[in-house]
């Protein structure tokens, strides 16, 4: 399933084998969360902007069109038109986000639509279920994900109630592989590492949920709002405990800073709406620094956005003219930035997948760690 094929340091060169394909890692996971990327991208532009995997949303295709319509249109590989991996998270961070429309239980948790305002009950099996019948390759366990900062004793409650979910996955997601009928037999099951920012519970909480036999193992609930230092400092203390022979993904980061350093610290997956939503505002990256394609200054620019860029938004416009489109309120102007955005983060993946491979990864830390952290002259 998963082999690391050189280190340097604490950072992996690794290899992700799964029903659909094999993920060169690190990786970063192009978010699709309803089965498509916002701003009008389609499974075909994935292709093209060198996507390896694409992440959909648990919850979000539960409520809309619902996993048994999509089970019934042969999973979402078919749905939606792409072939290669896919993971789907377990919805456990869209519960988290709905903090006034639900109540927690050992059971599970029961929340409000943000649709429709119906009632709706989600514990551990029903979260393998949905994503069973979504088919993706991987499923994430179900989670809680409290908010930072969070008091004591709510955070080691929570990890203790978290890993008996996990355990509870285990056994459902089990149970759905073995059934005649199963979308994808061959999915597999990532348990997540909770505790807020305290390393205690984050260290105890790693070990625990060691010794329940998944494929893969995350770090949630960060990124939500705590200091960057805190983030890494917990990484830290967490990495010595997770499976050498497993994935490592840290879940909702980040920052192309933020993935260059995290690859540092051991890390192999990654996902971030970040990308897609600030291009959908026109906050485009480059190997510069980022840039704000609204400003008056590129009104007559007629560069592409990051020159020597191979996306197709790069390949075929200039600045001036994305400029205009979002100036103009087009539609395009969000589909060329997201499409660039997400090429420059595949690339980004890429180029440190180069370094590992070449032995220069520290080489480019140094390089581009804090300048991709600035902003463009």
């Amino acid at each position: 399933m998963f082999q690391v094929i050189k280190t340097e340091g604490k950072a992996r060169r690794g290899e992700f084998i799964c029903p659909h394909g094999t993920v060169q890692t690190p990786v970063f996971m192009n978010v699709g969360t309803q089965g498509a990327i916002k701003g009008a991208l389609s499974a075909l532009d994935l292709k093209e902007i060198g996507c390896q995997i694409e992440l959909s949303n648990t919850y979000h295709l539960h409520l809309r069109p619902g996993d048994g319509e999509v089970r019934q249109m042969g999973g979402l590989h078919r749905f939606m038109g792409w072939d290669g991996p896919m993971l789907t998270d377990s919805g456990g961070f869209q519960v988290f986000s709905l903090a006034g429309l639900r109540k927690i239980t050992e059971e599970g948790v029961t929340f409000s639509s943000h649709i429709d305002g119906r009632r709706i009950f989600m514990g551990p099996e029903e979260s393998m279920d949905i994503q069973s019948n979504l088919g993706s390759d991987v499923a994430m366990a179900f989670d809680e994900c409290v908010e930072n900062p969070a008091p004591y004793d709510y955070a080691k409650a929570s990890c203790e109630r978290t890993l008996r979910w996990l355990e509870r996955c285990k056994i459902e997601h089990d149970r759905r592989n073995a059934l005649p009928d199963c979308v994808n037999p061959g999915q597999v099951l990532f348990g997540i590492n909770q505790g807020a920012t305290y390393e205690d519970l984050r260290v105890w909480h790693m070990r625990e949920i060691a010794q329940i036999d998944c494929a893969g193992y995350a770090i949630g609930g960060l990124a939500v709002g705590e200091p960057t230092e805190v983030m890494y400092a917990v990484i830290d203390a967490v990495e010595p405990h997770m499976p050498a022979d497993k994935p490592r993904y840290l879940m909702g980061v980040g920052t192309p800073s933020n993935i260059i350093e995290a690859v540092a610290r051991g890390i192999d997956f990654f996902d971030c709406v970040m990308p897609a939503r600030n291009a959908r505002h026109g906050k485009l990256f480059t190997w510069e620094g980022t840039l704000n394609i609204k400003n008056e200054r590129f009104k007559l620019d007629k560069q592409p956005i990051s020159p020597g860029c191979g996306c197709p938004a790069c390949r075929n416009f200039s600045r001036a003219y994305l400029r205009h489109l979002f100036v103009a309120g087009e539609m395009l102007a969000m589909r060329l930035a997201v499409i660039h955005n997400l090429y420059f983060y595949n690339q980004l993946v890429q180029r440190i997948r180069n370094a590992l491979d070449a032995g220069q990864f520290e080489a480019f830390r140094a390089e581009y760690s804090e300048k991709l952290s600035g902003r463009a002259d």
